[in-house]
């Protein structure tokens, strides 16, 4: 009698037994472990990737894994601006955007 562990995929490792690509909401509570009210605020807001069919819900699962390996928009904005400050054209540009908007660009100016 053959088990799945007898004929393991390249690696060593046994086959994974694949779930349902679309979850519903309470799939979906269940993958990411939190209640049923969170996953349906957070569609609701539109800050869980999801789709409302009618009056049901449904998340793709790897938009969800997706979702969860995402890094803030805070955090990803202020990483962008420090590799920003070393950039020569930087200063030049905020002065003229400053000079088009008709104000100094610091209250001292």
């Amino acid at each position: 009698m053959s088990t799945t562990t007898d004929n393991p995929s390249p690696g060593g490792m046994a086959p994974m037994v694949p779930g349902p690509d679309v979850l519903t909401l309470t799939e979906a509570a269940a993958f990411l472990r939190v209640s049923e009210d969170t996953i349906r605020r957070l569609a609701v807001q539109q800050a869980l990737p999801g789709r409302q069919i009618d009056d049901q819900w449904r998340f793709l699962k790897s938009a969800l894994a997706d979702w969860l390996r995402e890094r803030s928009g805070k955090s990803a904005l202020l990483s962008q601006a420090g590799a920003l400050c070393e950039d020569q054209s930087l200063a030049p540009l905020r002065e003229t955007i400053y000079q088009e908007r008709g104000r100094p660009e610091t209250e001292a100016d």
